[in-house]
């Protein structure tokens, strides 16, 4: 063979042999591909600080400086009933008091409903847990506590026996994915129940 074409042969090798491990050394350095997992957007909380309730209401108690009173208008609202609105969560808690007047048919109706409330839930629901405690001020409430996707995942009802019946819920504006609304739930519980710790009867 011509000794100009084999050296011609011969670089050319050299030549494809550098490109092909230039080629891989290459990749070798380019960072893999993983795609990014489905997350939720951060949630800044604001402080958990209280105020008292204005002295118009047959109870008083502490309620979160994030929230602003507002009185509920739904058809049905009676004397007393109020929503403590977050407009930072867009959400609420939902109170609604009862006089009991010394009857124990008028108590039993009001708690009948507090369980039909939350357990119309359980449609939605993934679990209800209820639970009992007693108050710092000696109060005894029942909490409901429910898990998955619905509006209303806390609520409570606590009364005297004799005179007032109060019962409050969380609500969302819709049904909500509660794993991605976990800390603003927690949050809203926390305050529920210092609402709870610091509730007073007033005669």
């Amino acid at each position: 063979m011509n000794r100009s074409i084999c050296s011609v042969l011969f670089a050319l090798c050299i030549a494809s042999t550098l490109a092909v491990l230039t080629i891989g050394c290459g990749s070798k350095e380019e960072p893999a591909y993983f795609p990014k997992p489905k997350g939720f957007n951060r949630i800044n909380l604001p402080a958990q600080t209280y105020q008292s309730l204005p002295a118009e209401y047959p109870y008083s108690f502490e309620f979160s400086t994030a929230a602003v009173i507002l009185p509920d208008t739904f058809a049905m609202a009676e004397k007393y009933w109020i929503f403590l609105y977050y407009p930072r969560f867009n959400a609420n808690i939902q109170l609604t008091y009862k006089p009991v007047m010394n009857s124990t048919q008028r108590l039993g109706g009001y708690i009948e409903d507090a369980y039909k409330l939350a357990v119309k839930h359980q449609i939605r629901a993934s679990a209800l847990q209820e639970q009992r405690l007693t108050t710092k001020t000696g109060k005894t409430v029942t909490l409901f506590k429910i898990e998955g996707e619905v509006p209303s995942p806390f609520q409570f009802y606590v009364t005297d026996s004799t005179t007032h019946y109060l019962r409050g819920a969380i609500y969302f504006p819709t049904a909500t994915k509660n794993d991605s609304l976990a800390p603003i739930i927690e949050f809203m519980q926390r305050d529920a129940l210092h609402l709870l710790n610091t509730l007073q009867w007033r005669n």
